[in-house]
């Protein structure tokens, strides 16, 4: 019998799915230069042919996978965060909290993470020093940092570094659940540490 449209439609849609989230992860762990669309198409499990039915070229694919694995997410819920009326120690917690489920509860965090950084340090804006940090992430996380700082809570030092060693951390994290199967993962409470005061 065959197949009815609304069934070939699930399963187009389902292999399109498919490719999208094993291609985020492949991106992630060789880079946009280090990935070849027919080493990808076997990861994935599908001809190359197949690939090229759903994306023109390596170059759409990753688009797309780059606007799922943007970071506006984690901004606009940053700018709520600061928004509450909580101290930053607080807000802090929440943020790392939200952090440390997402890599728990959601299997491409760890890679949409490794895509943004890569994605940012490949922009030419990001070359010199004086630019790296003009991403809005780090420039809210800087105003929870500065918050933190005038409360007394937060640990002394310029709040921009303090901001790029928190996400540092993060990353470092994203590389290891990437890489390794064997790691032993932060606790939230482990990366609030990084800007808050000991009690």
């Amino acid at each position: 019998m065959p197949k009815s449209q609304e069934r070939c439609q699930e399963i187009r849609e389902e292999t399109r799915s498919k490719i999208l989230h094993n291609s985020m992860l492949y991106f992630a762990k060789n880079g946009f230069a280090g990935t070849k669309i027919s080493d990808l198409a076997k990861h994935i499990g599908i001809g190359q042919g197949t690939l090229y039915i759903y994306f023109k070229s390596k170059e759409e694919l990753f688009h797309e996978i780059f606007a799922l694995a943007n970071t506006r997410k984690e901004i606009e819920s940053l700018k709520l965060l600061l928004r509450l009326p909580l101290s930053a120690k607080k807000k802090i917690r929440k943020l790392s909290g939200r952090i440390m489920t997402r890599f728990t509860e959601e299997d491409s965090f760890a890679a949409k993470v490794a895509l943004n950084v890569q994605m940012m340090l490949e922009q030419k804006d990001f070359a010199s020093a004086e630019t790296t940090y003009q991403s809005e992430l780090y420039q809210l996380t800087k105003r929870l940092i500065q918050q933190g700082q005038k409360e007394g809570s937060v640990v002394d030092g310029l709040p921009m570094k303090l901001a790029d060693y928190y996400w540092g951390v993060v990353y470092l994290y994203a590389l290891k659940k990437l890489f390794t199967t064997t790691y032993e993962m932060i606790s939230e409470e482990d990366l609030s540490r990084v800007l808050l005061k000991d009690e």
